[in-house]
């Protein structure tokens, strides 16, 4: 059996009960921007898009007897908005603590430790847009060759620099040296390599991104592995759990990279698991706050979505999820806490299925796993039976 789990990076579906102590309350990453952007998705409707509690997917209307998918919406019950937070809950890590987070920067014994690394001094050390940082410390960093250093509302420490100035191969190599300072009482979930390039104002170099994660406890990932099955980790997922519990790795540029060669992969065939992020959502549309932008990424995975269900062999299933909200009409640059999307299809499916609302992320690791019949016993609860059908 082959499963093909998506992850629509960001696209929430509606505050959780706890927004207002993120400063959510309120916030619909789906809704706002079909609001601000109509478009319709036709597609995503007809798997059950049109049936998620809260959801409107105006002026695209599907009658009830047209929805041949299963749909819900998921809690998240880690604390965080964040997408090591919702991706390790995926895979069955709950997290009882908050990964820490830096909001007047990183103190003198993580920055000079890191300047002793790097040979060099810093730009900035402190919350910052990451298009916007380029823009105001970007022509110093020409100057100086200082990286700039910035974090966010996540916890997050980002490293940025031109790629005429810092090679990606030094800017990698520093990345290493800050995971392995940024560990214990200043331990972050990721370092982020963020490379730029050419002449102000600059542009993100985003197909060069890397992450450097925090190892995470034994995930469903793990359990697939060992019973010998295929997991395939396409876009940035092998990076959010540092590397562990794959066989295989694929790098992608963008959405459009991103959907190609999972199709190219679940044609491939084998027996387990083909896990896939896409991040334009998140990283040039949420963050950006351009609901134009981002209701047209949806409008382009959505015509792509006939082609990933006609890839789906009999017995398998694709599972479309979402790891936090980022809502681009939202105050600030930040992600907003929000339930996380759940669709899914398999062949042979005639109608609509109700997955309810489901009480942690962690029900998709279960799912996985049983579907998988892979021996993991942590949190969750499986919908593969009412998915099944």
């Amino acid at each position: 059996m082959l499963l093909t789990l998506i992850v629509l990076d960001s696209v929430g579906v509606g505050e959780l009960p706890d927004a207002a102590a993120f400063g959510d309350a309120g916030a619909h990453t789906l809704n706002h921007t079909l609001t601000a952007a109509p478009i319709p998705l036709p597609n995503l409707a007809r798997l059950g898009l049109s049936r998620i509690p809260t959801v409107q997917t105006s002026p695209e209307t599907v009658p009830a007897g047209e929805v041949t998918g299963a749909f819900g919406r998921m809690r998240e019950v880690s604390p965080g908005k964040d997408t090591s937070t919702g991706h390790w809950e995926f895979m069955g890590v709950q997290l009882e603590h908050a990964f820490q987070v830096f909001p007047d920067g990183f103190p003198p014994a993580v920055m000079d430790r890191f300047d002793a690394a790097t040979g060099r001094g810093h730009l900035c050390n402190r919350p910052y847009s990451g298009t916007d940082v380029i823009r105001d410390y970007g022509q110093e960093h020409l100057r100086t060759g200082f990286p700039i250093v910035y974090t966010s509302a996540d916890s997050v420490f980002q490293i940025a620099a031109h790629e005429d100035v810092v090679p990606l191969e030094t800017l990698y190599r520093w990345c290493e040296a800050a995971r392995e300072i940024l560990q214990g009482e200043y331990a972050v979930a990721r370092v982020i390599a963020r490379p730029f390039r050419g002449e102000y104002p600059f542009e993100r170099a985003n197909e060069h991104r890397k992450d450097y994660s925090l190892v995470p406890p034994r995930t469903v990932l793990d359990a697939l592995k060992d019973a010998g099955l295929d997991v395939v980790g396409i876009g940035k997922i092998p990076d959010i759990y540092a590397h562990q519990g794959f066989t295989e790795e694929i790098h992608t540029d963008n959405n459009a990279d991103g959907l190609q060669k999972t199709l190219a992969r679940m044609r491939q065939g084998g027996q387990g698991l083909i896990f896939t992020n896409l991040v334009d959502f998140d990283a040039k549309f949420g963050h950006r706050r351009d609901p134009a932008g981002y209701s047209a990424a949806l409008a382009e995975f959505d015509a792509a979505l006939p082609e990933l269900l006609a890839a789906v062999p009999e017995g398998g299933a694709l599972i479309l999820v979402s790891d936090h909200g980022n809502d681009p009409t939202w105050p600030g640059t930040d992600h907003t806490r929000e339930h996380g999307l759940l669709l899914g299809w398999h062949p042979g499916l005639t109608g609509a299925v109700d997955l309810g609302e489901r009480a942690t992320f962690a029900d998709v690791g279960a799912t996985v796993s049983e579907a998988l019949e892979a021996d993991w016993k942590g949190p969750g609860e499986s919908f593969w039976t009412r998915l099944k059908g």
